[in-house]
């Protein structure tokens, strides 16, 4: 069975067993989360699509770390004044390891 959630602004497409790292979330290492919105379902032959959502079905996750990506750099350069500025930038994210997606 897999499913497609929505947590942090983005869709993620997830099946039992996978691990992820999705936008961060405040719950604690080793806790569970459950993804209440879930767009799309596939068991089989069977596709149920929601509208945004579907009721009644879950994703339920375990909370593997919590931690930061590798670092962004980001360069800027103004061609006329000659001006560059650099900056970095390292995002923080939580890995879930997928136990169960529940109609």
């Amino acid at each position: 069975m897999i499913a497609v959630i929505e947590t942090g602004g983005k869709q993620y497409l997830v099946g039992a067993g996978q691990k992820l790292k999705i936008e961060k979330l405040p719950e604690e290492e080793g806790g569970s989360v459950v993804f209440d919105k879930v767009l799309l379902i596939i068991d089989g032959d069977t596709v149920l699509v929601g509208k945004p959502y579907l009721k009644g079905v879950t994703v339920e996750a375990d909370i593997a770390r919590q931690g930061r990506l590798r670092k962004i750099k980001i360069l800027r350069y103004h061609s006329k004044t000659r001006r560059r500025r650099r900056k970095g930038h390292r995002q923080h994210f939580t890995e879930v390891a997928i136990k169960s997606i529940k109609k």
